[in-house]
């Protein structure tokens, strides 16, 4: 039992068959962890205690999961979001994608593969602690508090989720350079991830709509066949 771990895990599963040897395993691994039944319930804890990553079913009985992920990205939950569902064909792992999650784990599963794919989203967490100010924008209004994991556009926090921010800070670190698709996978997703490569194109596009939508003038551009470059603006 490891209980050096303090991450905080919220599941979501109304079928108790799965939900209590779920909640055993991650207590054996020496998380913190709630359950709770329903999405309304689910998005009331978010907003309470904000934990480190919450396993969502889809399957929930009040409402659908998908609007349960949408909802947390939209009140700015920044934790890590996996979709645990018997839903497992393509298009509704790209909704859950596009809806904000980080993961997508197809019902039935092993309890070891969802402990790796956990303990995947939680290992580039970090504290949260907050500065005093904004870091100082470069010429284009970006500029990424890697320490307290904030991201700014001139004076203003955008709100990013923990892979959207890994991929910001890997694309910042080489600004102007490009970064493969196999870089980016291996150093934010873990280089023994399981899933689909969509996951990046789906978080690459929040990312991009999130920075233009604040008024960031870099860009994230799409390599063809080789990865992702942050460019400055022009004259930078």
């Amino acid at each position: 039992m490891l209980h050096a771990v303090e991450h905080r895990v919220l599941v979501v599963e109304d079928e108790q068959d799965i939900a209590y040897p779920l909640v055993r395993t991650l207590e054996r691994e020496g998380y913190e962890v709630a359950w709770v039944q329903t999405g309304k319930e689910a998005l009331v804890h978010l907003g309470n205690t904000s934990p480190d990553l919450m396993i969502l079913d889809l399957g929930l009985p009040d409402m659908d999961g998908l609007d349960v992920c949408r909802s947390a990205r939209g009140e700015g939950y920044p934790g890590g979001i996996m979709i645990v569902t018997a839903r497992g064909d393509e298009m509704d792992r790209v909704v859950g994608l596009d809806f904000g999650a980080d993961d997508y784990l197809a019902k039935p599963f092993g309890l070891a593969e969802l402990q790796a794919r956990v303990r995947a989203l939680l290992r580039r967490s970090q504290a949260t602690a907050v500065p005093d100010a904004a870091p100082t924008p470069r010429a284009g209004g970006l500029r990424l508090d890697v320490e307290a994991r904030r991201a700014f556009v001139r004076e203003d926090e955008v709100a990013l989720t923990t892979k959207e921010f890994d991929v910001a800070a890997l694309l910042d670190e080489q600004r102007n350079k490009v970064v493969s698709r196999s870089q980016l996978m291996a150093e934010v997703w873990d280089e023994n991830w399981f899933g689909s490569t969509k996951t990046l194109d789906v978080t690459i596009g929040r990312l991009r709509q999130k920075l233009e939508d604040a008024g960031a003038e870099e860009r994230v551009v799409a390599v063809r066949g080789v990865g992702f470059r942050l460019e400055d603006p022009p004259g930078a």
